[in-house]
């Protein structure tokens, strides 16, 4: 069974988990110095804040799931997605061991899928999703057609 996974930028971690545990009526199942999570089961996400430098607001989504053979048939649908994916492969990263990839859709949103395997005593580097982002910039910025000016239109 799979499970949404959402990751924010926050500035201040205590207010925000303060917000994100009275709308979600539950208290993060893992609280550290610069991140939080809740695995809610209604609706059945993966929902986690951090503090890790990047501007406030979404930072990426994924697909988390059970088992090696449902992340396999979701690594099949991302190579049918087309795109460059990141085969991350055994880390750590959000303090869990995980296998996983990264792909960014077709507006630049970073995707995450991945099988948590493990707790981890670290973060993690990033490096993954970071490659991702960096390849997505790169095509984007060769390879995507620019769009047409705007006619001006004067309002008064």
């Amino acid at each position: 069974m799979k499970r949404l996974h959402v990751h924010v930028s926050v500035d201040d971690l205590p207010r925000s988990i303060g917000f994100y545990s009275a709308l979600f009526a539950s208290e993060p199942s893992v609280v550290k110095s610069d991140y939080a999570k809740w695995m809610l089961e209604d609706p059945r996400v993966n929902f986690a804040i951090s503090t890790r430098g990047r501007a406030p607001g979404l930072d990426h989504l994924g697909i988390q799931v059970e088992t090696g053979d449902e992340l396999q048939d979701v690594y099949a649908r991302l190579r049918q997605a087309g795109g460059n994916v990141i085969e991350q492969g055994q880390t750590a990263c959000c303090y869990a061991k995980s296998e996983k990839s990264w792909i960014d859709d077709p507006a630049g949103i970073a995707w995450e899928t991945f099988h948590t395997t493990g707790e981890s005593t670290d973060y993690g580097d990033g490096s993954g999703e970071n490659r991702a982002r960096v390849a997505h910039e790169q095509q984007s910025a060769c390879c995507a057609p620019q769009a047409a000016p705007k006619p001006s239109q004067a309002c008064c």
